[in-house]
């Protein structure tokens, strides 16, 4: 069973401070350039696992995307990249504090663009999972859309990451419709203004939350399961939730019940917490 991937691939420049940012001055850090983007993580994650997995988007005409490319083909992903002539490779500055909290600054370049699912990947029994930002950028939002139809018509199933808090809203993505969707606490909030999973059934039929040291709880409405999180130390939060999500799915679609997924997700993303970077 192949995991279908639509989403954003990015050149992450990770920048991880010595101490509280010293505005107007200079702040020592250590700076790592990576690949990143919510879309490729996953998939990188996922085939790191094992997983056998495809990833739809869309890269500039340039170095920086042929080298994301080659690197996660590398890794065993199926790299469906269309390559666009007039926008560079996205590219997302990410600010790391002490204590491992992170914030980004992204400049999507060619993620705001159309990245069209190949008829190809659509086969029943696969799976499609679309990180949100392909739904909440303007340029991307049509075809991610007519992705997901033409996977639900094809007997794919499918699932939705919500992405970024700060660019959500209720009603955010519509009424469109996933299997799965998972989200953090914060992005709970943003998308129903409160703070009970069950309030995102209506946009998919299992809800996935994640709660950093605290875990994470799976819910389909009557039936709910928590795992608690993996302890790890804790040097960059960027990428843990696409971790999650790869080790989530993994073990869903190699048949695992909701709570040794949600297992599988923590130990990922307890992983992806222990090093500078998103992988």
């Amino acid at each position: 069973m192949t995991l279908v991937v639509l989403g954003d691939v990015m050149v992450d420049v990770v920048a991880a401070a010595s101490g509280p940012l010293a505005r107007g001055s200079d702040t020592p850090a250590r700076v790592r350039i990576t690949g990143g983007g919510a879309g490729a993580n996953v998939a990188w994650w996922a085939a790191r696992l094992g997983g056998s997995v495809a990833l739809v988007a869309r890269v500039g005409d340039d170095a920086a995307g042929r080298e994301a490319v080659d690197g996660l083909a590398r890794t065993g992903v199926d790299v469906r990249a269309a390559v666009d002539r007039d926008r560079a490779t996205g590219t997302c500055v990410v600010i790391v504090e002490p204590g491992g909290e992170r914030s980004m600054l992204p400049d999507p370049g060619a993620n705001n663009a159309p990245a069209r699912l190949p008829e190809d990947l659509v086969a029943a029994g696969s799976h499609l999972h679309v990180a949100g930002y392909a739904l909440l950028r303007d340029g991307s939002r049509a075809a991610a859309l007519d992705a997901v139809a033409l996977a639900g018509a094809g007997g794919m199933t499918t699932s939705l990451d919500a992405s970024s808090a700060a660019l959500l809203a209720p009603g955010a993505f519509g009424d469109v419709r996933f299997g799965l969707l998972r989200c953090n606490a914060d992005e709970l909030r943003a998308l129903t203004g409160a703070d009970d999973p069950a309030a995102l059934l209506g946009l998919a039929e299992e809800v996935v939350v994640t709660f950093g040291a605290d875990g994470a709880l799976w819910t389909a409405g009557e039936r709910s399961e928590h795992v608690p999180a993996v302890p790890a130390p804790v040097v960059d939060t960027t990428g843990a939730g696409d971790a999650f999500t790869a080790g989530l799915l993994t073990a869903r679609l190699a048949g695992a019940a909701p709570a040794k997924a949600l297992a599988a997700g923590a130990r990922a993303a307890a992983q992806a917490v222990t090093h500078l970077s998103a992988r």
